[in-house]
């Protein structure tokens, strides 16, 4: 199945939505889900940090991965933003045929 999730963490529910938006907008994305605040306790720069964060998942095709990843890394503001993708492995075939239509066609 050539479908993933997308994480990634953002510092405000603003920036979220602007890059949620932006997504949708451009079909990189069928859904963008924001969670949170959420609590964040990371290492960075020999240091323990802990942040409020939103975490946000991004439903799309593993085709356009390259894409979100570099509209995220020109929205996002961290220096190092969280990118990590989840294969799905399994889904209703409605949802998952929602989910094709709703993106940038191949």
């Amino acid at each position: 199945m050539p479908f993933v999730q997308i994480m990634t963490t953002v510092p405000d529910r603003k920036t979220a939505l602007r890059i949620g938006e932006k997504l949708l907008e451009d079909k990189l994305c069928a859904c963008f889900q924001i969670v949170g605040p959420i609590n964040s306790l990371y290492r960075w720069k020999g240091k323990i940090e802990k942040d409020e964060e939103f975490l946000c998942f991004i439903k799309t095709r593993e085709d356009l991965i390259e894409k979100i990843e570099e509209s995220l890394r020109k929205m996002h503001p961290y220096e190092v933003p969280e990118f990590l993708v989840i294969p799905v492995v399994a889904g209703s075939a409605d949802y998952i045929s929602w989910l094709d239509s709703e993106l940038l066609k191949k």
